[in-house]
């Protein structure tokens, strides 16, 4: 195959991958050549495994830009950072559901030069991200895929989901809206047939999925921190917001006050070291689960009721650990 016939070849799919697309006739007229030329570059394209599509509303042709995307030019801090990211989300501790960028990473890496990509590697095992401890989602790797492929195509699909909230196992209608990833593990926003309404979906609790042919449209105003209002996590309880005030002292004050946990926090340093955390947050049961993991650290100035709280559980840990003394058989030294 000449040359020139290899460039025009390329030169195609570049137009292809772009815009709306385009039809045999401005084809011809961007690579300079008839039209017959064109069909003949087609049928060349699609023997050789090129993915082309033609709408035949708008009677144009295209390829889709997830399957064949142009060169491109990295800086070297631009592929580093690619790499660097890849790699360590990718990794088997890494993000759930990112595997395949580590493996784009190695893509990248093939495509550099021999010298920046020996000063990338040699950057790149200097850096190390340490994630917390995460749902791998380990044989979910589906589910998130017909999710990601519904959303785009605004289809609904069947879940069958194991529910926490009801004790039971569900299935319903969802129409999923996102797909967001928070602190542990992967979630879907949708609305449920059976609650009539948004809500939120542990991707790793989803036993089974069917995808629908049926369409939704995502409500204009849907927005996922809408949904979330202020709530401390994913837990936004009905009801009024409530002003949290929490006093952490000093051996852990600057621990709680180098760390962004809320949108709306405001931390005031007190003259003996100790900090008071300020908050406003929907819903007050998942903040006391992270103000218990400070113990004695930690004081609720208000409200009452996140005081209330915090000392009922207390008390129930108490009881259980002198239930647990009394009735095991183990030294009390163990």
């Amino acid at each position: 195959m000449k040359l020139s016939r290899i460039t025009r070849l390329l030169e195609v799919i570049t137009l292809l991958q772009v815009g709306r697309g385009q039809n045999a006739t401005s084809l011809a007229t961007e690579c300079r050549v008839s039209r017959r030329t064109i069909f003949r570059d087609l049928d060349v394209l699609r023997m050789a495994g090129v993915p082309l599509e033609f709408d035949e509303q708008h009677q144009r042709y295209h390829i889709s830009g997830a399957v064949l995307l142009p060169p491109t030019s990295f800086t070297p801090q631009e592929a580093l950072s690619m790499i660097v990211l890849s790699q360590e989300l990718g990794k088997p501790d890494g993000l759930p559901m990112y595997t395949a960028a580590s493996s784009a990473a190695v893509k990248l890496e093939s495509c550099l030069p021999t010298r920046l990509r020996d000063y990338l590697r040699d950057a790149a095992s200097a850096v190390n991200i340490k994630l917390g401890e995460l749902n791998r989602l380990t044989g979910h790797e589906q589910v998130y895929q017909h999710l990601l492929a519904a959303i785009a195509k605004r289809r609904c699909v069947r879940i069958r989901y194991d529910s926490l909230n009801e004790r039971t196992r569900i299935s319903t209608k969802l129409s999923p809206y996102r797909l967001v990833f928070s602190r542990r593990s992967w979630y879907v926003f949708g609305r449920s047939s059976v609650h009539r309404a948004v809500r939120t979906f542990n991707v790793g609790r989803i036993e089974q999925l069917e995808p629908l042919d049926d369409s939704f449209v995502i409500p204009r105003g849907f927005r996922v921190d809408r949904i979330l209002r202020n709530a401390w996590h994913l837990m936004a309880e009905r009801g009024p917001d409530y002003e949290v005030c929490v006093r952490f002292e000093k051996m852990v004050a600057r621990n709680v006050a180098e760390v962004v946990w809320h949108k709306n926090q405001r931390v005031v340093f007190n003259d003996d070291g100790s900090i008071d955390f300020h908050v406003k947050v929907s819903g007050l049961s998942e903040i006391s689960w992270w103000i218990l993991g400070y113990g004695d650290q930690a004081l609720v100035l208000r409200p009452k009721k996140l005081r209330d709280l915090i000392l009922q559980r207390c008390q129930r840990l108490a009881q259980r650990c002198h239930a647990y003394d009394a009735n095991s058989a183990l030294p009390a030294g163990d």
